[in-house]
């Protein structure tokens, strides 16, 4: 009996040592304290909810994350000044794995509340994420990256359509707001400042406050021209005049700004409608004021400080301007046959 128990012993140890080996081999990681999954990624997990919720492709996920160079210079880091939301995570929707063992890959594997570093290929990372055309200079060929983060919340693709479903249906109704009350604001405007000027078929008003002399510019003559802009609260938003800038304050004044006239042709799309139309009622040296419903500035879209919907007060001087640049001449015309 004591031999026959002995070889029992000896079987179920060689059972165990087969087992582990067998593990082992299935766990093949040439990087110490890391495990490799059959998806592909290298991963040590430092905290772990095995029975967590993991995040699905389009779900939002929120990290703290950083990762660093085989060299271990940080690339980047959510917590330092190299994260452009001022916060100390990121949030992202989870795209589709670019290859085997990628990110995001590696966050498919995670819960909420878990924290792991991951070692990913530099160069995949780099030609099919991040879909650069050469590999940066402080990247070494064939190396790996090593990724630290946590996983602080997912938000469910359903939830994030549903917000920003939410969102655009609000952004509408403000849009649908500030298209009925602009020509309210417009009609209040032209009576408070006794505006007696006729609109043109287009709705610009321009009034003249000084006439100029000559020839009026047309379309591709290059104009200079010195400009105040206003919303219909008097509110400055830009302007061309560096002590009308600095009153205006910050948001309008930029010291790094060369304050002087600026140059452009006409009709080249390179200004809102309602200047390339008004700079053409006027004469070099003429100053006047354009009034400019929003149909003719920056319509629904606004910009900056321009909320929807505005309508535009400029004052402008027409300094000068020159004739516009001829079309280089054609090939010239071959002979015609006898």
């Amino acid at each position: 009996m004591k031999i026959k128990f002995k070889k029992t012993i000896s079987i179920a140890a060689v059972g165990a040592v087969l087992a582990v080996l067998t593990f082992s081999s299935c766990n093949k990681s040439p990087y110490p304290g890391y495990d490799f999954n059959e998806n592909g990624v290298y991963s040590k997990f430092y905290k772990h909810d095995d029975k967590g919720v993991s995040p699905k492709e389009g779900d939002m996920v929120r990290l703290v994350m950083s990762y660093k160079n085989s060299k271990d210079s940080v690339l980047f880091d959510s917590k330092g000044k190299g994260n452009p939301t001022g916060k100390n995570y990121i949030e992202f929707p989870l795209n589709k794995s670019t290859f085997k063992g990628s990110f995001e890959d590696a966050l498919s594997m995670m819960s909420v509340g878990d924290s792991a570093s991951f070692m990913i290929s530099a160069d995949s990372v780099y030609l099919k994420t991040f879909k650069v055309k050469e590999m940066p200079k402080y990247i070494v060929k064939n190396t790996m990256l090593t990724f630290d983060a946590k996983l602080e919340k997912i938000t469910s693709k359903a939830e994030v359509d549903a917000e920003r479903k939410k969102k655009e249906d609000e952004r509408n109704a403000l849009l649908q707001e500030r298209k009925k009350a602009e020509p309210a604001e417009l009609a209040k405007y032209l009576d408070e400042n006794k505006v007696t000027a006729k609109p043109t078929s287009t709705g610009l008003y321009y009034i003249e406050k000084t006439k100029g002399k000559g020839a009026h510019p047309t379309k591709g003559c290059k104009v200079k021209v010195a400009y105040t802009g206003r919303l219909l609260n008097g509110t400055v938003f830009d302007t061309s005049d560096k002590e009308t800038a600095k009153k205006a304050g910050p948001g309008v004044y930029d010291e790094r700004r060369p304050y002087e006239p600026i140059e452009f042709p006409l009709d080249m799309q390179q200004v809102i409608p309602g200047w390339d139309e008004g700079l053409k009622l006027m004469a070099p040296g003429a100053k006047g004021q354009f009034i400019i419903p929003s149909s003719l500035a920056y319509g629904e879209q606004g910009g900056g400080p321009i909320p929807p919907y505005s309508s535009l007060v400029f004052d402008v001087e027409l300094i000068s301007f020159s004739a516009a640049e001829k079309a280089p001449a054609g090939p010239p015309a071959m002979p015609k046959g006898k």
